[in-house]
């Protein structure tokens, strides 16, 4: 799996690269072809403006001679930095004979133009030609015409096209340089996201995704986290629920076996007190079972005033018979204390944790009593049992749970009580007396009235 995301994240590096070298390629060729073409046309330019300065030059030199009937004598051509090489130029008589200088022998259409305009320029066969007119006062006396092969200005366009087409090799190079390291950047958060799944995967719920500053994939980094502490805290509730539910179900399912085994030793006992007995002693199990589910959970019931009386007779029915059978007797006082908001399901299970440990490890009578503690309820179970000193029982409980698997112990049994706004405490290691502390909840003085006077 772990290699498949792997392939999937290079898969995405290699898109990432080919879109932004593609996107380069098109933003160039969108920009380069127009440049291009104005390129050419600024060197068509200077190749005419070249021509025409040469031009102007011979007019200058030849105006005289031409206007006196004389043959004029050229100069050669010296091009400046940058000109054009190989103008070559032409003196020409207004007959269109060629006088002095390189071109065709008779006039050629830019010649005879030129007795028409001031300039007359264009291309012939493998050349560009420049053609103008000599003045004197107002008569034509010539006709000079420069030209360069075509070859010259083609050089030049191709080689700056060469310079272009470079610039944009180098260009599309530093746009793939760039995309790979965009695309590591952005593909190696994803590998170790993927690296992080595949942990999870194997079932490592302390694997978290490193945070890279990219805002998006640190979005899917803490999601990913948020996933991992939920499936293992789901994990961690089903194995509680498995030795929750191993615990706390087997003190209910040993007093319906001990009814079920009395009945059998008795014959002559009435058999429908004891199918009602284990009828009760049924509900009882399954409600511990919806309990230990709400719990696994996390779903607290809502809180609601307790009802001792009701509870205390749960108790009462759940473990006289499981400590008579042991030959120890169980007390239960205090049904009238001052009430206390919470959950039914919690309190029963907090409760069933100490009578059990009162009946596992303590000994001679269990006592529950429940009273007022100033604004708490408390209600204390104790046995005449005796705890060593320096022993935390809770530290004790949870090491041998986790030796032995014996259930949610005293730990869980405190941290039930703290999630109902309460508190689970020894408060006497001799005789054993732990008390369970729960916010009470005084009735109004309207409330109060009526009591007080009766």
């Amino acid at each position: 799996m772990i290699l498949t995301l792997v392939g999937h994240t290079r898969s995405v590096r290699r898109r990432i690269v080919t879109l932004t070298v593609l996107a380069a390629v098109l933003a160039i060729t969108l920009f380069g072809a127009p440049l291009a073409i104005a390129v050419a046309r600024f060197h068509e330019g200077n190749s005419t403006h070249d021509l025409e300065r040469a031009a102007d030059t011979v007019v200058l030199d030849v105006t005289g001679e031409l206007a006196n009937g004389r043959v004029p004598e050229l100069k050669p051509v010296k091009p400046d930095k940058g000109r054009i090489r190989g103008i070559r130029v032409g003196v020409y008589t207004p007959t269109g004979r060629l006088l002095v200088g390189d071109g065709p022998a008779t006039e050629d259409r830019f010649v005879r133009e030129a007795h028409y305009t001031d300039m007359a320029t264009g291309t012939r066969e493998d050349e560009v030609v420049l053609a103008v007119p000599v003045i004197s006062g107002s008569s034509l006396v010539g006709v000079i015409r420069t030209a360069h092969p075509r070859s010259e200005l083609d050089d030049r366009i191709r080689l700056t096209w060469l310079k272009m087409v470079g610039l944009a090799v180098i260009a599309i190079g530093a746009s793939w340089l760039i995309a790979r390291r965009i695309a590591t950047r952005l593909a190696r958060p994803l590998e170790d996201l993927a690296g992080t799944a595949e942990r999870l995967g194997e079932g490592d719920f302390t694997a978290r995704a490193h945070r890279t500053g990219v805002r998006e994939i640190d979005q899917v980094a803490e999601a990913l986290d948020t996933t991992s502490v939920r499936i293992g805290e789901t994990l961690e509730r089903e194995r509680t629920f498995s030795s929750d539910a191993s615990h706390q179900l087997r003190t209910p399912l040993t007093g319906l076996r001990l009814q079920l085994e009395a009945a059998l030793e008795s014959p002559d006992r009435d058999p429908y007190a004891t199918i009602r007995d284990s009828i009760a002693s049924a509900d009882r199990l399954e409600r511990t079972i919806d309990d230990l589910l709400a719990l696994a959970k996390q779903t607290r019931a809502p809180r609601a005033l307790l009802d001792l009386g009701k509870l205390f007779e749960e108790v009462r029915q759940t473990w006289h018979g499981l400590l008579a059978g042991r030959g120890r007797a169980l007390r239960i006082s205090g049904r009238e204390a001052l009430p206390a908001r919470a959950a039914d399901a919690a309190v029963r299970q907090v409760l069933a944790v100490l009578l059990d440990n009162a009946a596992t490890h303590g000994r001679g009578t269990v006592t529950v009593l429940a009273r007022d503690a100033g604004d708490a309820l408390a209600i204390d179970v104790s046995d005449e049992g005796v705890i060593a000193d320096g022993h935390d029982p809770f530290v004790t409980e949870e090491q041998s749970e986790e030796r032995e698997g014996h259930g949610i112990g005293l730990r869980l049994a405190r941290s039930l009580s703290e999630a109902e706004g309460g508190r689970l405490r020894l408060t006497s290691p001799s005789p054993t007396t732990f008390t369970l502390l729960l916010p009470a909840e005084r009735p109004s003085p309207r409330e109060e009235g009526p009591v007080l006077a009766s």
